[in-house]
């Protein structure tokens, strides 16, 4: 190459900016044996030795540089990249801070600066230089995004959606902003945009596992395509087996869709590449409690919570495997984290009003509240009394569509609606808090039923009606509420509930009549002679008059299983593989309800050998008759 000049530096400089380092470097080294103090040609031979690769060789020569020219920034700058890209992180963030202090208008180093202290987590301090960076240069995509990321992170949506919206103005076919951008609307529930954001990524960067990852959950999560949703996470899988977030979620997909053996071992791929990953250990958790397996999935949520103590999803899982173990003391205790997680953090009222715990009390006034489901509030109330017994007023709040069945219970002062002021109270306490307020253990749960009543009016009425009708008189309920608000509960309704024509085999049987205890849902085949009363039925009150009058009520896992125990009734509950907490292992009978009889299915899924199992005990119990 022709030099432009006689002078040795410039020629240097001249053959870097030429691209051609090597020759760069020879006259570096050439200028530096003559002449070893030139501080600018040991900067500009560091420079060249970090893109080579040696970055030792680079530190060095940067070191000497600042000793002999300590007041130059780009020097400063360059120091901080070498010791930024051989982890000396600490040692990294003094030279940026003295690059900006010389030069506060150094985006590149600003942009750095925020990198490494986001490597040392310390977010904050990060978003301030990525601020800064944006400040000196406002048209810089990179850290437009990154501090979009730190805004995503801290959840105000808004303003990471305009950062990372103003880096794509300015870079269109910039990915992993697409990426990030997709997070933001994915974390809103506005899973349309997000997918169409991560597809766009994926059309610029096809091998961007993070978004192909991310989309899958949109699309199990935002759309319910489980075929879909495993289709991503195959796709990651398939060019890197080691990917521990897809193994983690492809198990969630087969999981959601009661495939929990199956689900299992993905999440152990998963954990034996990374024994600490908590969404596996969590997950994994969660497939072990739905196969029966409880105490290992204890085992699962106590190593989770090592890495994340205070997660309270991990918690709250904890709280349902304890549980089902029948473990309740330790279980309730767990159980006061579920007003942390998503779902039911909202759902939280925040009374001035101490919370109760079993305390003993003349006179003072008692808020009980109901809290979650209709089969939950049926289970709980029971509890009510007991309270009154320890001298509080108590004032039971219930949704409006059990007022008038519990309004009768005997002792409470008062029982309200939901929407209805409340009157002057002491102290409050949610339903479900109840069982431990009183220390509720396997072998002390209050079973005495029944401890709801129909009226006698409304079962008078009733009475009159199915007098004429012949035969064992069963009620049926074959699917709970969709709860669609959910993914995880409407996958989990999918699995208590009937698929249609699965009832199909009682049809026939001689000396027994079906009515419908169903509100809602699909129906059932003609086959089965099913007589519909329900649009009758306005509130639980009305539905409890029918039951009175009917000699067995058969159900899925829902509020009118809990109705039916609660009227001390015979109740026959078909009960998923996976079952809820309540239902506890290895019994065909309830604590709760001494009338309530357990038919579960010995495989995920396997409805037909519950059907045929309640069709003999129905043919020797009309036998009977």
């Amino acid at each position: 190459m022709p030099l432009s000049s006689d002078d040795p530096f410039l020629c240097a400089i001249t053959a870097y900016q030429a691209k051609e380092p090597e020759a760069a470097a020879i006259h570096c080294r050439a200028i530096l044996k003559d002449r070893p103090d030139h501080a600018a040609c040991l900067h500009l031979l560091g420079v060249i030795e970090y893109g080579f690769g040696r970055k030792g060789e680079a530190e060095g020569l940067m070191r000497r540089a600042i000793e002999l020219k300590p007041g130059f920034a780009e020097i400063h700058y360059s120091f901080a990249q070498v010791l930024l890209a051989q982890g000396k992180y600490e040692e990294a963030v003094e030279q940026y801070r003295i690059t900006l202090a010389l030069k506060p208008e150094h985006a590149e180093a600003c942009f750095h600066f925020g990198n490494t202290l986001n490597l040392l987590h310390r977010p904050d301090e990060a978003a301030k230089a990525y601020a800064q960076a944006i400040k000196a240069r406002p048209d810089f995509p990179e850290a437009l995004n990154n501090l979009g990321v730190y805004y995503f992170e801290k959840a105000n949506f808004s303003e990471a959606e305009r950062l990372e919206s103003r880096a794509l103005e300015l870079q269109p076919d910039y990915a992993a902003a697409l990426n990030n951008l997709g997070n933001v609307y994915k974390a809103q529930k506005k899973w349309d945009r997000a997918i169409d954001c991560y597809r766009r990524a994926l059309a610029l960067k096809p091998d961007l596992w993070q978004a192909m990852n991310n989309m899958g959950l949109a699309l199990l999560y935002g759309a319910s395509d489980f075929k879909a949703a495993a289709s991503c996470f195959t796709q990651i899988l398939a060019q890197d087996p080691n990917h521990v977030p897809a193994l983690t979620h492809l198990g969630i997909v087969f999981c959601m869709q009661g495939e929990f053996a199956k689900g299992d071992g993905f999440y152990q791929k998963a954990l034996a590449l990374d024994p600490a990953y908590f969404d596996a250990l969590n997950n994994r958790g969660n497939a072990l409690k739905a196969l029966g397996r409880v105490d290992e999935a204890i085992v699962c949520y106590e190593n989770a919570l090592t890495t994340r103590p205070n997660d309270p999803e991990i918690h709250n899982n904890l709280a349902m495997a304890l549980l089902l173990a029948g473990r309740l003391k330790e279980g309730w205790i767990e159980y006061e984290w579920r007003w942390k997680t998503v779902q039911l953090a909202p759902a939280e009222r925040h009374f001035p009003q101490p919370l109760w715990r079993g305390e003993e009390a003349l006179g003072r006034t008692l808020l009980i509240h109901a809290e979650q489901g209709f089969g939950d509030t049926l289970q709980f109330c029971r509890y009510a009394p007991l309270a009154a017994q320890r001298g509080w007023r108590v004032i039971l709040q219930v949704q409006p569509e059990l007022l008038s069945l519990i309004g009768g219970m005997q002792g409470i002062e008062k029982v309200i609606g939901m929407n209805e002021k409340l009157p002057d109270f002491d102290m409050h306490c949610p339903m479900m808090n109840l069982p431990q307020a009183f220390a509720t253990r396997i072998d002390t749960i209050l079973a005495n039923v029944p401890y709801l009543f129909a009226d006698d009016k409304k079962a008078a009425v009733w009475r009159e009606r199915l007098c004429g009708d012949e035969g064992l008189k069963v009620g049926l309920v074959w699917t709970g509420n969709p709860r669609l608000f959910s993914l995880d509960l409407a996958a989990a309704n999918a699995r208590r509930s009937l698929p249609p024509d699965s009832l199909a085999p009682l049809a026939g049987l001689a000396g027994v009549r079906f009515y419908s205890l169903q509100k809602n849902g699909f129906a059932l085949s003609s086959d089965l002679g099913l007589i519909d009363y329900m649009p009758e039925c306005r509130d639980f009150s009305d539905t409890a008059a029918l039951i009175a009058n009917l000699d067995l009520v058969i159900s899925v896992d829902t509020a009118v299983a809990h109705l039916a125990g609660a009227l001390g009734k015979p109740v026959w509950l078909l009960n998923r593989f996976d079952t809820c907490w309540r239902w506890l292992l290895n019994r065909d009978d309830s604590p709760w309800y001494p009338t309530l009889r357990l038919f579960r299915q010995p495989e995920s899924g396997d409805w037909a050998s519950v059907v045929e199992r309640v069709r003999g005990e129905l043919k020797r119990l009309i036998d009977k008759v």
